[in-house]
């Protein structure tokens, strides 16, 4: 379930790719089959290790590309042992509501974008995640959890002020939305209620199966309740 266009980023033959805070990997992989040289950034060691040891099983049944290369890294959004410019493409997924210092955490990202490059971020978008946090503290409120609400428009004026020129706006995951609204309001850890349950078969099924009916679906409602927001700069040479 990718929350990017990887043909919007032009990832392919050797890009170099870096996923900042790639958590389960799945943009990290999808750059990999394009044949990109990836490195799978986060602060979870653990959660790494799978990522790692995914890469090697794709390497064996021949979903890399001649060229295509990855690593995990382990580090800190706010201090990336990269030099500037380093990447042709830089994704940061759903991270940024996580990060207290947001500016830092931003001039990293631009730093090591290289001139020309392209850096897409994505967060959760405002009025979707609006309606989770007035139905659950849990939902947010805990160690690790989302800590700011982003207005696309800010966020982007934020990275624009940076030097960037944003390029592209999308929303994705419409049908993920409810999904969420339900957990939040019968509780987040409640994953075998009924509806609960009954929802989370029916994106799986989706996933497996994606219908064009689905499809067509979730492209008229992202617009309108898009669970994630994608923006898209450019880095001037």
């Amino acid at each position: 379930m990718l929350t990017v266009d990887f043909d919007r980023l032009r990832v392919g033959r050797r890009t170099r790719f870096i996923d900042v805070g790639a958590g389960a990997g799945r943009h990290s992989y999808e750059a990999l089959r394009r044949g990109a040289d990836v490195i799978a950034y986060d602060m979870d060691e653990v959660e790494l290790k799978g990522v790692d040891g995914m890469f090697g099983a794709m390497a064996e049944v021949g979903e890399v590309p001649p060229g295509g290369s990855a690593q995990v890294e382990v580090g800190d959004i706010l201090d990336m042992p990269y030099e500037d410019g380093s990447f042709d493409v830089v994704l940061a997924s759903e991270i940024l509501e996580h990060v207290p210092e947001i500016d830092q955490a931003i001039a990293e990202l631009v730093r090591i974008t290289a001139p020309g490059g392209i850096l897409a971020v994505t967060v959760p978008r405002w009025l979707p995640e609006r309606i989770c946090w007035a139905l659950s503290d849990e939902y947010h409120a805990n160690e690790g959890g989302h800590i700011r609400i982003f207005k696309a428009d800010e966020l982007q004026s934020s990275i624009e002020a940076h030097g960037l020129t944003m390029t592209h706006r999308e929303h994705a995951h419409a049908l993920h939305a409810p999904y969420w609204w339900i957990k939040c309001a019968v509780g987040v850890n409640r994953d075998q209620h009924p509806l609960v349950r009954a929802y989370h078969r029916l994106l799986v099924w989706d996933m497996m199966k994606a219908p064009a009916a689905t499809r067509l679906t979730e492209r008229a409602l992202n617009p309108l309740i898009g669970k994630s927001v994608a923006l898209y700069f450019s880095k001037p040479f």
